[in-house]
């Protein structure tokens, strides 16, 4: 599959619909507007990656809906070099989105054939994560702590303590929370023992899973 001028045009549609939706972050809308969303479905799905949902991917998981990807993004403040845990690579998008806003991001998957086909994914796109994990996201990544920030792209029916550890002074988490349904909830880290915590609004996601690989 190729990147054409066609879809270059349905991405600048797709970043007006999310903008409609309310994300103000230029960068975050630039992201939208840069990466082709469709390379990251199979081929038979092309008419689904710029519409703004979400859509399976394999193994019981989904591409994010791309409004979901720039809400959390934006939620992040992720500047330059920063660096960014990511729960869930997924199909990678997310990830892509952080390191075009040059993130330095550590990646987690506990999907082992995700793992292995987003990896080969992108090596040919020549996307460089920090790290890409296979393993357990509950337990985070304490060798490379602390984050300036942490997003989790799976419904967590509560918030891994491991996490909040991970997270420097006046880094923010970004996770959505909740069984069936999630909370989209933000902490920011303001001390070694105080967080700030807002919640903002309902999303669903498909389900953060612990030790099941």
């Amino acid at each position: 599959m190729k990147d054409t001028l066609k879809h270059r045009g349905m991405r600048n549609k797709l970043a007006e619909i999310v903008e409609a939706k309310g994300i103000t972050d230029k960068k975050v809308l630039e992201a939208i507007k840069t990466i082709p969303r469709h390379l990251f479905l199979d081929s038979g799905f092309e008419d689904h990656a710029y519409q703004d949902k979400a859509f399976p991917i394999g193994a019981d998981q989904t591409i994010s809906q791309p409004y979901t990807v720039a809400f959390q993004t934006e939620l992040l403040q992720v500047k330059p070099n920063d660096k960014i845990l990511e729960i869930g690579t997924g199909s990678g998008y997310q990830t892509a989105v952080l390191l075009h806003l040059k993130a330095k991001v550590y990646t987690i998957e506990r999907q082992q054939e995700l793992f292995k086909k987003t990896k080969l994914f992108f090596a040919k796109m020549g996307y460089r994560p920090k790290k890409m994990i296979f393993g357990d996201g509950y337990k985070g990544l304490p060798e490379d702590a602390p984050f300036d920030g942490i997003i989790v792209t799976a419904g967590a029916p509560e918030v891994p303590k491991a996490l909040m550890s991970q997270l420097k002074v006046g880094g923010r988490l970004v996770i959505p929370v909740g069984e069936n349904e999630q909370v989209m909830t933000l902490f920011v880290r303001k001390s070694e023992k105080e967080f700030e915590k807002r919640e903002l609004g309902a999303f669903r996601f498909v389900p953060l899973l612990e030790d099941k690989n």
